[in-house]
């Protein structure tokens, strides 16, 4: 594809980032930070860069590790991965370091962060940054068939974000069990009535929890343009009422008859695995063809979209205000850009996550590099998977789950 030459300058070009990122609106630091990728490089070997990275799913914790030990024998930099089971907390423990004068020294140096975790740190200044133009593997990344790269679940990124990887929600069935994939929200629900305690979804605030209550909203809209602002708390019970009605349809039919959840899509997966359920789902479309490649799935099981489109976005890393190892972390950020370590993370034998690079703007060899992946027995085509639904506005989730809680969190 051709590239709009003054949509990328804008988000490339060295002059235009003053522009649109000026000095002026950067948070406050005390320490010094690289002002090119070259002096990243030269004053990042010996640093131990400690990314806070949720540590839920064995693959992408070995994904990590491999990209750890890849930093440590190109750049001399260590990748010490803080396990999370909620982004939130790391946010947290930033904020705290802020309020308490702590402006460089920080024991946060990277962390994977989108949405509501991305808003509040922005809204608080706790990032470093713009960061994109100290990372050359940007020039490989196209706003344009794209655009989520810049914004973040409605929110502008500035460049304070580096993109990581594509997610768009699919969902996954047992072909032994439930032959034909459900494509609508009322199908679910009479499928569910029909075989009561054979569905269930996370309690958010468990990230693929609350994608399912945005899933469920959007499809059931019938108007979204509420949801692309800031909450309007006046207008909350109106356009969130058809996501109640539905739930309070379908609870009585999941799983425990909805006293209670699982924690999380890891444990989701293991209850599909066990045939405990018959529909499991994952915010990364080539999430079950991974899993049955180390045989957490059987395979038997495929993906599917409901009608209409599925909610998507793009997950990021982004670098504290005081992180102590900025140098670190730019070499580390631009690594996870590259075409190696993205083409690996696409691998569906490893993780599955699609990219977000634009293999058209890659050389002949780095594009081999993805036309060698393997697709996976479970992963939807591009067309299979259709629209992409662009994320609410990160306040309408925090009420949304607020009042999920208030209603079911039992």
């Amino acid at each position: 594809m051709t590239i709009g030459a003054t949509r990328r300058d804008l988000f490339l070009g060295g002059l235009a980032l003053s522009v649109i990122w000026p000095l002026a609106s950067q948070p406050a630091r005390a320490d010094s930070a690289p002002a090119s990728n070259e002096a990243a490089l030269a004053a990042a070997r010996g640093q131990t860069v400690y990314f806070n990275a949720w540590g839920g799913d064995q693959r992408i914790n070995d994904y990590i590790a491999w990209a750890g030990a890849e930093v440590a024998s190109r750049f001399g930099v260590t990748l010490q991965h803080v396990k999370l089971s909620d982004t939130a907390e790391a946010v947290t423990r930033v904020l705290a370091g802020k309020i308490a004068g702590q402006m460089d020294g920080g024991g946060i140096d990277l962390i994977w962060i989108n949405g509501e975790n991305f808003a509040a740190m922005k809204k608080q200044e706790l990032l470093f940054g713009p960061i994109i133009q100290l990372l050359p593997n940007m020039h490989y990344v196209d706003p344009v068939s794209k655009p989520t790269v810049l914004s973040d679940f409605a929110i502008a990124t500035d460049g304070y974000e580096s993109p990581w990887g594509m997610a768009q929600l699919v969902f996954f069935h047992d072909t032994k069990r439930l032959v034909h994939p459900l494509r609508t929200l009322p199908d679910l629900l009479a499928w569910a009535k029909a075989n009561p305690g054979r569905f269930t979804y996370p309690a958010p605030p468990d990230f693929i929890g609350s994608t399912i209550l945005k899933q469920f909203l959007l499809s059931l809209a019938t108007d979204r343009t509420p949801l692309d602002v800031a909450l309007d708390a006046v207008r909350f019970d109106e356009v969130t009422a058809p996501l109640w009605d539905y739930l309070g349809s379908l609870t009585p039919h999941l799983w425990r008859q909805g006293r209670s959840y699982p924690a999380s899509s890891t444990a989701l997966r293991q209850m599909l695995n066990d045939g405990e359920i018959d529909i499991s789902m994952a915010f990364n479309p080539g999430d079950a063809s991974s899993a049955i490649a180390q045989g957490l799935l059987p395979d038997s099981v495929r993906s599917f979209v409901l009608s209409g489109g599925s909610i998507g976005n793009t997950h990021f890393v982004a670098i504290p205000f005081n992180a102590n190892a900025k140098a670190g972390a730019v070499v580390v950020a631009d690594f996870l850009l590259s075409p190696l370590a993205q083409a690996r993370k696409q691998n569906a034998d490893i993780w599955g996550d699609p990219t977000v690079l634009e293999l058209s703007l890659l050389t002949g060899e780095d594009r081999k590099l993805f036309a060698a992946l393997p697709q996976g027995v479970a992963t939807l085509s591009p067309q299979e998977l259709g629209p992409v639904l662009p994320e609410p506005h990160p306040s309408w989730m925090e009420a949304i789950e607020a009042r999920w809680l208030q209603l079911y969190g039992h």
